[in-house]
């Protein structure tokens, strides 16, 4: 069964079909629903689930920075449904259709409270008794269903990265003078979009309509990296680095060869160092950094 980014062309992720056209094409049902989490944040959450038959499991949507769960993501988690999972996804606080100043990422943590919050009613429903929950997370999202599961210890049955945010390529993060200049002044411009990168879509993806689809994402934030966003964000890599050896969740873990974001030593290391006893890595050559969109 080929991934669903095969309907979709450079104008929509959903191609020639409308919404509701595409998920009856790929036997899914969409729904979706604000959340308030416990500071009173809105939300935005929505799930994929078949059209027949019982789910055979859960599967947790986490997206990567700048991103959101509504676009080729999306795409991902359809794939997930059509084969008999019951798939639910939020947009992380900062991002997509949630509340909170855009691109904006103070404390991670507060976005795993997010998520444990939103996974943990999901998994609660009285029809999903009894199944199995797993997890899917891309780039930053990587990192934070590992840290799920470093809280939740036992609640999930396998997880799946990709291009998990567990080293930042050298070619992509500031210069170290750069780095320990802003872990001083943080406190000070936090908010304040002003940190060099590069548009994370332009070179992520070796297929030039690929990235023009991407680039054409309606919410995506296309503002430089917040200042308090950065410095929190390579916090979390050298938390990640220190915690390695925790991870007992059975995983594998994707990553592209050439991807120019997020090193793929950071998946060798989770592999070698992990105490998981079911764990793969497989690393993809002369490809960069969006996986599961390949064709």
């Amino acid at each position: 069964m080929p991934h669903p980014v095969v309907d979709a062309n450079v104008d929509s992720i959903f191609g020639k079909y409308s919404p509701e056209e595409f998920y009856t094409r790929h036997g899914v049902v969409h729904h979706e629903a604000f959340i308030r989490n416990s500071s009173g944040l809105s939300l935005y959450t929505h799930s994929w689930k078949p059209v027949k038959g019982k789910a055979k499991g859960l599967v947790f949507v986490c997206h990567g920075y700048g991103s959101d769960s509504g676009w080729l993501v999306q795409l991902t988690a359809i794939g997930f449904a059509e084969r008999g999972y019951s798939v639910h996804a939020i947009d992380h606080q900062g991002h997509g259709q949630s509340g909170g100043l855009k691109g904006y990422i103070p404390l991670l943590d507060a976005v795993i409270d997010d998520c444990i919050q939103f996974f943990d009613s999901v998994r609660n429903v009285a029809e999903n008794s009894g199944l199995r929950s797993f997890l899917y997370g891309e780039s930053m999202g990587g990192a934070i269903v590992l840290l799920i599961t470093l809280r939740q210890v036992g609640v999930y049955s396998g997880v799946i990265l990709n291009g998990a945010m567990l080293m930042i390529s050298d070619k992509y993060k500031p210069p170290w003078l750069l780095e320990l200049m802003l872990s001083f002044i943080a406190p000070l411009i936090h908010r304040w979009p002003i940190v060099p990168a590069k548009d994370i879509p332009t070179i992520s993806f070796r297929e030039e309509w690929k990235r023009t689809l991407a680039l054409a994402n309606p919410k995506r934030y296309t503002g430089r990296p917040r200042v308090g966003t950065a410095v929190e964000l390579l916090r979390i890599v050298r938390v990640m680095e220190q915690r390695l050896e925790d991870v007992t969740v059975p995983f594998i873990a994707l990553h592209g060869e050439l991807d120019t974001v997020v090193d793929p030593a950071g998946s060798e290391a989770l592999f070698e160092k992990a105490r998981s006893t079911d764990k793969k890595l497989k690393v993809y050559q002369a490809s960069s950094a969006t996986l599961c969109h390949l064709t």
